[in-house]
């Protein structure tokens, strides 16, 4: 059953349904919707090496904040939104489905992970601190160089691991915050048709709560352009969603619901001669990446310098089976 977490100016909404964030904005357009999935994935090697896209293995659960007012911690209650279990040193990618077209801001403890910048209402266009569907099909991770992001992975509050606490000294946020802007009516309907999307070959589906994302390994991945200009978004109108990521060991003392299993480990993977996946976007322009976010140590570094020894299942990995997925473009031939 679809739950409704927020509502704002009156009429956008947002619903959880299906593990779903299902943004929508009947003011704007009947078909403006979006819809957002945190899928669970390998955590690739970190070794400063480039490795292709690691498959999803099915959504991450989402809870209402609203539902459980008696057990979380009193600033989940304030900020509202959903959270999700994740284990320490377990990677997520996101995943974007929709034909209208949306400008979306994703941020990690409140810094955005497209430019490294502290969060900021509303659409920046130099830098572009924001990406757009159809077009951007997921977001794996922090966007480091043209090309190139390193991993999310989750890891405690605290102990400075993540992007929020490498950038701003704090460990004050966590989670993710996303805020989702659609087209201009008008510029949509000047468009004549319905853009359509990418989307990744998706398999059917006593520590500290606070998780926070720190940057893994290196991964190829594009953040594109926005091929329509800043002034194309419906800016006066928008939806934001702040997701809490909480550590999977204390989720049934939260919620009285079990965790999901131990995530499965990259070698496993590949030894069962599981594919891995490389994306061509074809004609679209990628962003430069963000010098602040190039500069943050991954986790198995900062493991390094604080003389906790090697993070574990973190060997080298060689794919024996590698798809290529590209834009579902259709050749017209010669009549």
């Amino acid at each position: 059953m679809a739950k409704r977490t927020e509502k704002r100016n009156g009429k956008n909404t947002i619903e959880l349904r299906n593990d779903q964030l299902i943004f929508r904005f009947p003011g704007v357009h009947r078909e403006a919707e979006l819809a957002i999935e945190f899928q669970r994935t390998l955590r690739i090697p970190d070794d400063n090496r480039e490795h292709y896209l690691p498959p999803g293995l099915g959504r991450f659960p989402l809870y209402r904040v609203d539902d459980y007012p008696d057990n979380l911690p009193e600033t989940w209650s304030q900020h509202g939104g959903v959270f999700t279990p994740m284990y320490q040193a377990e990677a997520l990618w996101i995943n974007f489905r929709a034909d209208y077209p949306m400008a979306i801001k994703i941020a990690a403890g409140k810094v955005n992970a497209v430019t490294g910048e502290a969060w900021r209402e509303g659409l920046t266009e130099v830098p572009q601190d924001y990406m757009v569907v159809p077009g951007q099909p997921w977001l794996d991770g922090f966007c480091v160089e043209k090309g190139l992001i390193r991993q999310f992975v989750a890891m405690p509050l605290g102990e400075g691991y993540t992007a929020e606490e490498q950038l701003t000294g704090e460990a004050e946020h966590g989670g993710l915050q996303i805020a989702v802007y659609p087209m201009d009516r008008s510029k949509y309907e000047e468009m004549h048709r319905i853009s359509e999307g990418m989307l990744r070959d998706i398999p059917p589906c006593a520590a500290a709560p606070d998780m926070g994302l720190a940057p893994g390994g290196l991964m190829r991945q594009e953040i594109y352009d926005d091929p329509h200009g800043i002034h194309a978004w419906e800016r006066s109108v928008a939806s934001r969603c702040f997701v809490h990521i909480v550590n999977s060991v204390t989720l049934f003392e939260m919620t009285g619901c079990q965790p999901p299993g131990n995530p499965q480990t990259v070698q496993d993977y590949t030894d069962a001669g599981l594919p891995w996946f490389d994306y061509y976007g074809g004609d679209l322009k990628a962003l430069e990446g963000a010098k602040k976010l190039a500069g943050l140590d991954s986790v198995a570094a900062v493991k390094l310098k604080k003389g906790e020894g090697f993070l574990l299942d973190n060997d080298p990995v060689t794919p024996a089976v590698v798809k290529k997925l590209n834009r579902p473009m259709v050749r017209e031939g010669v009549f």
